[in-house]
């Protein structure tokens, strides 16, 4: 059950999952941006070397660089979870990924995604992930 990953018996650690639940879920699943309000600052540090600092620039990013478009909300994840670690402010969700192999594009293999965001009052302040330069 990916959802009960985003749980903590901790109420605070529980209510930070549950920001990166709302981000896996809205943002990066269904493309709701219009929601970005909802779950990142404003001031939102972006540490992925493809995408701008403040919640405007990953908005950006995802509508008019990645060009996604919203698709309905899934009362579920469907995103391959491997893991939800919460510590303090700072949550991270693991997932599986399935990329070509580049040393022969008719293969290809998993490999694991992270995302951490450092949470401040009930927001993302903060996001790291395992991304290069596109």
């Amino acid at each position: 059950d990916v959802d009960a990953l985003f749980t903590s018996s901790d109420p605070k650690l529980h209510a930070n999952k549950q920001v990166a639940y709302g981000i896996f879920r809205d943002l990066l699943e269904a493309n709701h941006w219009d929601k970005a309000g909802d779950y990142l600052t404003e001031r939102y540090i972006q540490h992925n070397p493809n995408a701008a600092s403040g919640r405007q620039g990953v908005i950006d990013f995802f509508t008019k660089v990645l060009k996604r478009q919203p698709t309905p909300i899934q009362d579920k994840l469907k995103s391959p979870v491997v893991f939800v670690q919460a510590e303090g402010d700072l949550v991270t969700v693991a997932t599986v990924r399935t990329e070509k192999d580049p040393k022969d594009p008719s293969k290809t293999y998993t490999t694991t995604w992270y995302d951490t965001w450092r949470i401040v009052d009930g927001k993302a302040d903060e996001h790291w992930d395992s991304a290069v330069k596109m």
